[in-house]
């Protein structure tokens, strides 16, 4: 249970997400995931990261239980470790896959808008139900997947967009059955680590240079809304209704 990395082939470094039951991460959770990333980057024999998760789901968004248990401090940390944990794949130095399956929700929709490539099972699924836990944000990362009104629309409803809806739109490079995903994250991750390490480098941090959004500074303004929600009672009111009958 944890973070974990594993390099199973030469040139690609795997970090795994195992949050039982759901993938909600702790605030921990947050920080252990960008640090892994980073350190993956880092690695001078590293040319290709790919994320991945265990359990049902890809990613669930934060631990709300936690944060309903420790009030603002809980809400604090897990604002901070999920801008860090965004804030490293986008900043990963070398190029990151996501490879998702089930359930890719709240906080997985920043890891996966920030990623440079992904990778879906056909069971995967993607949303984010902040309006529905009393938060907001990720509509930065959200807007990297899907055109400007579908962004709005599935944010405003709640609603989930399926792996085949995103690979229509463009933002999903390929739709594989569940048991075939990894193979094909790896396939992926074997062909751009075959190019050269030092380019490879050069080469994402050219792309990120002309990215005409700034994903840290628009994500945290974003963040800014929700602390105000939660300053007025409002988040708090809404997020109580959670997990419970009828809400």
């Amino acid at each position: 249970m944890g973070v974990s990395m594993s390099v199973p082939e030469k040139g690609i470094s795997v970090v795994t997400v195992d949050f039982p039951p759901v993938n909600a991460l702790p605030v921990r959770g947050w920080f252990a995931l960008a640090e892994a990333v980073r350190a993956a980057g880092r690695d001078p024999e590293v040319r290709c990261v790919v994320l991945a998760a265990e359990g049902r789901g890809f990613n669930a968004g934060v631990d709300i239980k936690e944060i309903q248990a420790a009030g603002q401090e809980a809400l604090i940390g897990a604002n901070q470790g999920c801008a860090e944990a965004f804030a490293a794949v986008y900043e990963c130095e070398t190029p990151v896959i996501a490879a998702v399956h089930g359930f890719c929700l709240g906080g997985g929709i920043g890891l996966v808008g920030n990623a440079d490539a992904i990778v879906a099972s056909d069971d995967a699924f993607f949303g984010l139900p902040e309006l529905d836990r009393g938060a907001l944000g990720a509509a930065t990362h959200l807007a990297r997947l899907v055109p400007q009104h579908l962004m709005r629309a599935l944010y405003y409803t709640a609603r989930t967009a399926s792996a085949a809806d995103l690979h229509a739109h463009g933002s999903v490079w390929r739709v594989v059955p569940r048991a075939e995903l990894r193979a094909a994250a790896l396939e992926l991750a074997r062909e751009i680590a075959a190019k050269d390490g030092r380019l490879l480098r050069m080469a994402k941090a050219a792309i990120n240079g002309i990215d005409p959004v700034d994903v840290r500074r628009s994500y945290r303004f974003e963040q800014g809304f929700t602390f105000e929600a939660n300053l007025s009672g409002l988040a708090d009111r809404v997020r109580d209704t959670f997990g419970k009958e009828g809400a």
